[in-house]
């Protein structure tokens, strides 16, 4: 049962980042697991049961949920070894990552970040969403103030088509989510100190239960393209 994450998990991070080498992470592997690994284990596995009721096909099991603390640093200039922050990704079961729609939680040092949407561009689910805009903006509207992002401090994200034309009969409102390249809803500046006891967890189980609805509206544009 997750009771929260521990100074111990924030420190582990720290002294990762500032020892940053395999002989420092095999001397502390014992360390990772207890302080680090196990407590996001719990954590996914409290969340497990709430993902499920948003998506049947939800893949919960926490070794294919929680990122590998190795980096690749084939393509990188830093070749650090060993990430100083991990992240947690909820998406369907053998989705591959690129262009997923997913819920994430991401923790470390000076990171606290959750929230859900697509990794990377989706242009063909984010134009079938456009489509449903130009046909019953007041209907999308609804759904989105239902929603009440605000409310919860969440709030739209992503880069922006810079040159679209947006039809006449969308409104105001609509037009920063009719313009969206890329999409996620994330939650503005979290209460870092609630990571350290069950409360975090309390509250990213409402945002992304409240986030559902969004999910299934995208998720029908992304069933739609690949059927």
């Amino acid at each position: 049962m997750f009771t929260g994450f521990s100074e111990d998990t924030i420190s582990f991070f720290l002294d990762l980042k500032f020892h940053n080498n395999a002989a420092y992470f095999h001397e502390n592997h014992d360390r990772y697991v207890e302080v680090v690994q196990r407590p996001f284990y719990e954590f996914i596995e409290d969340l497990g049961p709430a993902m499920k009721k948003i998506d049947p096909r939800m893949e919960i099991r926490p070794h294919k949920c929680l990122s590998r603390i190795h980096r690749d640093t084939r393509f990188s200039r830093d070749k650090s070894p060993y990430r100083d922050h991990l992240w947690l990704l909820f998406r369907r079961e053998g989705e591959p990552r690129e262009q997923s729609l997913m819920f994430w939680f991401e923790l470390g040092p000076s990171r606290l970040d959750w929230g859900m949407g697509f990794w990377g561009e989706n242009r063909e689910a984010l134009d079938l969403f456009r489509k449903r805009m130009r046909a019953n903006p007041d209907g999308t509207l609804a759904l989105l103030d239902d929603l009440d992002l605000a409310g919860r401090g969440l709030l739209l994200n992503g880069s922006t088509h810079k040159r679209l034309e947006i039809p006449p009969e969308i409104p105001d409102r609509l037009r920063r989510w009719y313009c969206t390249k890329e999409m996620y809803i994330n939650k503005i500046s979290p209460d870092f100190r609630k990571v350290f006891s069950e409360r975090i967890l309390t509250e990213v189980r409402k945002d992304f239960q409240q986030l559902a609805p969004l999910y299934h509206l995208l998720r029908g544009y992304c069933d739609e393209h690949d059927a």
